[in-house]
């Protein structure tokens, strides 16, 4: 592999992440410095994660099992981390913090954990980590509203019509297709109204705004730590504990248990119940040291830093012809983090975001982000494929690479693309692909030929 060239200015993103100064090569042969717009999807590692991470390593251990001191700095850097995640969420003091995967697994353990007989209220726009889970049980679909306040008005409707038995209204904190920040405290006092609890997605939320499971009365958060600068394997579920400690242990197994006998089982309650097997210890320390890192940073300055970027790449796309952005409100109708989708007319939307990788270095999404409710949504709305482009801005992002976004798309929607492109696997990849690979210690000797995407159709 040539040599990673350094004298690129990595420009001006609020932390410093790992890969901030990464350069890639293009097809051309020409190098770049590496432009992330793909932070919704999974965000790097904060410079001061990975360095908490290393340290932690040489002592890694068996948690909770073992009586050598590195189990020990192991028990007591896990233990720790489900305080400092607590802290981070202002959990109220019978609330369970468990360390899960990823969004998607914390929902499905919630589901699981439901009364039986419990209702389950969702608007049809969600991620698929927040409406797939809930239809084991009885789902009242509340489709997708035109403004903040037809949702408020469809949730309340739908809420009149329970019967009085356990119910959960489970609502994502902001879009991952749109960006768009939903009324979270409104849609929390309409549920407690009518007696019901609420479970808050906040996968494209908690590393953008503060999440406070006190402020907001939420009785249940979820987020991902590839969302918050901390890919390591872990996720987070938190909330009310009697829920939890009642419903079915999510992996049976190990930890889980107080006592096992020949025919039976005493299951353990608390945070115990649903961590089964050996957890994933270093990850739930990097969600600790990433959501500790942002605290200390400040959201004043977080969100400053996001909107400042957000205008300055919404007022670009708009000044370009052609280009469309996605919004499922008007625009300033609520807050909104830094997530943009958009199309370029007459365009396929994984050409243009395999040319902005292949030919400009710039990392965007595209598809249907697992959305696929509200991207038929849009269609229906507007007309188009059902598949968009999506660029996504965090803490490591800079002015210089929104510009340089700005002005790839224009060129390629002026001139086209600049290479030959297949598609192979459900991916648009370049056609001869040239671009030499790291080695990863050898592992990735050998061609490349793109892994098929889901999400992407």
């Amino acid at each position: 592999m040539a040599p990673i060239q350094t004298s690129i200015s990595a420009g001006d993103g609020l932390l410093e992440l790992v890969g901030h100064d990464l350069s890639v090569p293009l097809v051309d042969g020409e190098w770049v410095r590496y432009a992330n717009l793909d932070n919704a999807a999974s965000a790097p590692a904060l410079q001061s994660v990975a360095a908490a991470v290393e340290e932690l390593l040489p002592y890694y251990g068996s948690v909770h099992r073992g009586a050598g001191f590195a189990s020990l700095v192991s028990t007591e850097a896990y233990t720790r981390a489900r305080e400092l995640v607590g802290e981070f969420l202002g959990t109220r003091e019978d609330d369970l913090v468990l360390f899960t995967r990823n969004t998607t697994d914390a929902f499905n353990l919630l589901a699981g954990a439901l009364p039986a007989g419990a209702t389950v209220l969702t608007f049809t726009g969600e991620h698929h980590a927040n409406l797939l889970p809930w239809r084991r049980a009885d789902v009242r679909d509340l489709g997708i509203p035109a403004s903040p306040a037809e949702a408020l008005a469809a949730l309340e409707r739908a809420l009149r019509t329970l019967g009085g038995g356990p119910a959960l209204v489970s609502v994502t904190g902001a879009s991952n297709v749109t960006g768009e920040v939903w009324p979270i405290e409104e849609i929390v006092a309409l549920a407690h109204a009518h007696g019901a609890r609420v479970a808050l997605d906040a996968a494209q939320l908690a590393a953008h705004r503060p999440v406070d499971i006190t402020a907001l009365d939420v009785d249940y958060v979820a987020f991902s730590g590839h969302k918050v600068y901390a890919p390591y394997g872990a996720g987070v579920l938190a909330g009310r504990a009697d829920w939890l400690n009642a419903g079915q242990p999510y992996l049976a197994g190990g930890g889980a248990v107080r006592r096992v006998t020949a025919d039976g089982v005493e299951w353990g309650t608390g945070p115990a119940r649903h961590e089964g097997g050996t957890p994933a210890a270093l990850g739930a320390f990097a969600i600790a040291a990433a959501v500790n890192a942002l605290q200390q940073t400040g959201w004043d300055q977080i969100v400053a830093h996001e909107l400042e970027l957000l205008d300055r790449l919404l007022t670009g796309l708009d000044a370009l012809d052609g280009v469309r952005t996605y919004e499922l409100w008007e625009r300033g109708a609520c807050d909104r983090v830094g997530v943009v989708s958009f199309n370029v007319e007459g365009l396929d939307p994984a050409l243009l975001a395999a040319a902005l990788g292949a030919e400009h270095g710039i990392g965007v999404r595209d598809g249907a982000f697992c959305a696929h409710p509200l991207m038929d949504h849009f269609v229906a709305r507007d007309g188009g494929s059902g598949q968009a482009v999506r660029a996504s801005i965090g803490v490591g992002t800079s002015a210089d690479d929104i510009d340089r976004l700005l002005a790839a798309v224009d060129r390629i929607a002026r001139e086209g693309v600049g290479w030959t492109y297949v598609e192979r696997n459900g991916s648009v990849l370049p056609n001869p692909d040239p671009r030499p690979r790291p080695s990863l210690g050898g592992l990735l000797d050998g061609p490349v030929d793109g892994g098929a995407s889901p999400c992407r159709s």
